[in-house]
């Protein structure tokens, strides 16, 4: 919805602006057609030759997650410092013998059913898993969990990151695309160099709206969703971070609710609950745990 609104008023102040000042938007829309083929579909073969198949999928798909935006909402975050709490608390009192069935099927297990939402990011759910089994394998040694979980995210994140790299890429060569659909109608233009003069200026109007459209997809429409995929990407990260942060600071022997509260600290401040909305949260899991883990 923002990024609509955002188009709409890049198109109608840049448009608007050329036909208030008097300029013939005739011209623009008799070139718009050949012109938008040559840069478009350059820019797209040489996006296709230049990344890999995988790669031009996911971008795709991210030009589509730019314009959803971050998929993680308050009531997310809440649910998932509950579920720490809880499997946390599993593990405290039960030790590794207690956590390790709901680690093996945590569709099936009631710490992690509560929270469907949760459960359908299978790469969250299977990166907090490994690292309580490892957890629970290496306990004596919190530094090099946390290095492990750091270089996990990384990887994440890199990956993740490939197909808005990409996109960032094609989004500064559009201004030189444009200037090679520019050539072309100059070099057109001067085919015709025996015409009138009304008709010579038409020309040239049309060979420069070539330029104009490199720089407008550019910077008004590849680049903007490019950045909007990045913010994003690194809006939907934030949960491995709160992950780690407590499974770390439980390693390091700190309190359950220690652990959950210095979480909470990382969870962004736009969504982030307050501690006494926390607070609730926690003593209404404890009232929904097992007796044994309670």
């Amino acid at each position: 919805m923002l990024n609509g609104v955002g188009f709409l008023i890049i198109l109608g102040c840049v448009f608007g602006s050329f036909m208030i000042s008097g300029g013939k938007f005739e011209i623009i829309m008799h070139a718009l057609p050949h012109e938008l083929m040559a840069i478009g579909g350059a820019s797209v073969g040489a996006f296709v030759v230049s990344n890999s198949m995988s790669t031009v999928k996911k971008a795709g798909k991210g030009l589509m997650r730019s314009f959803k935006g971050g998929k993680w909402k308050a009531q997310d975050y809440k649910d998932l410092l509950t579920l720490m709490f809880g499997v946390l608390s599993t593990f405290k009192k039960g030790g590794a013998t207690a956590l390790e069935p709901h680690l093996d099927n945590p569709e099936e297990s009631s710490l992690f059913q509560p929270y469907p939402r949760l459960l359908k990011d299978h790469h969250l759910i299977e990166f907090t898993c490994d690292y309580l089994r490892m957890m629970t394998v290496n306990f004596e040694d919190p530094h090099q969990l946390e290095a492990a979980m750091e270089a996990d995210i990384e990887k994440h994140h890199h990956e993740e990151a490939h197909p808005q790299h990409a996109l960032q890429i094609m989004a500064d060569g559009l201004p030189a695309v444009g200037i090679v659909a520019a050539v072309l109608g100059v070099i057109k233009t001067m085919g015709s160099i025996d015409q009138p003069t009304e008709i010579l200026g038409a020309m040239i109007g049309g060979a420069l709206v070539g330029t104009f459209l490199g720089i407008l997809l550019s910077y008004c429409l590849v680049g903007p969703l490019a950045a909007k995929l990045l913010e994003t990407i690194e809006e939907d990260a934030k949960p491995f971070f709160i992950v780690k942060t407590a499974i770390v600071a439980y390693a390091q022997n700190q309190p359950v609710q220690v652990a959950i509260e210095i979480a909470r600290r990382m969870t962004p401040s736009a969504y982030a609950p307050t501690f006494q909305q926390l607070e609730t949260a926690l003593d209404e899991a404890k009232n929904g745990l097992n007796p044994a883990t309670a």
